[in-house]
């Protein structure tokens, strides 16, 4: 068996997009940084491109973690009992999936993580709403990245999150403060069922949770712990937690 197929598996839902007018049927698409860093932790990072809600009993058996991805895509709002804004991009096709996967995934023990819209998409799931535009509600700050075309100042450390004393994440930190990237405008406004807030921007939104009872590792963060994770110490601990989480399933399953 080729080495790279006994990696456990780390299912990262892809994002859809109209890239050349000339297509109408689409692309499907996925970040590479988020790819490479599953592959630097010594995960096998899949995609199932045409993935729907009714697949997932068979593919989610398949694999040994999730990594629900951030997108320049919002969560549409009518999955959170709102309206969409007409400056919108929407991606329903991820959503429907993801809606499903992420119930399933905490259903079958299988590791999660959520990463800025993967940590939307988490708590809209478990029934939780969101602010649209945090930049517009009062005492909120502007999370959205500056507008440039550098990457390198786009996914600079932005602002602090207070960590939980004694949560993962403040394990993970080595202390109960640290800071962080944020590329963002959507944020979670009421928590869905079964999630605890473990990190806090300045301004009081949450910015980390873990999922109450969960069988398996179940974080989401709405920072970008992909970003350079090498060079974050908080970054890679974190990524490193998911990682072991998902050999342990692997394990487990006799794979």
């Amino acid at each position: 068996m080729p080495k790279s197929l006994r990696k456990p598996l780390v299912w990262l839902p892809a994002c859809h997009r109209n890239l050349d007018l000339d297509d109408p049927g689409g692309y499907t698409v996925l970040a590479d940084r988020y790819a490479a860093a599953v592959t630097e932790l010594g995960l096998q990072p899949v995609l199932f491109p045409m993935a729907e809600a009714e697949d997932i009993p068979c593919l989610l058996p398949l694999v040994d973690g999730v990594l629900l991805t951030g997108s320049p895509s919002n969560v549409e709002a009518t999955h959170f009992g709102a309206t969409a804004l007409p400056t919108d991009l929407l991606d329903p096709r991820r959503d429907k999936l993801t809606m499903h996967l992420v119930r399933a995934a905490l259903v079958g023990g299988v590791p999660l993580f959520g990463v800025c819209r993967g940590l939307q998409e988490i708590n809209v799931a478990l029934g939780g709403t969101l602010h649209q535009t945090l930049h517009d509600q009062p005492g909120m700050m502007d999370h959205r990245e500056p507008e440039s075309e550098d990457l390198a100042v786009q996914f600079a450390q932005r602002h602090e999150v207070l960590l939980e004393p004694g949560s993962a994440f403040a394990q993970w930190a080595g202390t109960t403060r640290a800071m962080v990237n944020s590329l963002h405008g959507q944020g979670i406004r009421r928590l869905g069922e079964g999630l605890v807030a473990e990190a806090h921007a300045p301004d009081g939104l949450v910015e980390g949770v873990r999922v109450m009872g969960a069988p398996a590792f179940a974080y989401g963060v709405q920072w970008h712990p992909e970003w350079r994770h090498r060079q974050h110490p908080f970054y890679e601990r974190m990524l490193e937690a998911f990682a072991s989480a998902c050999r342990a399933h692997r394990e487990a399953n006799g794979r």
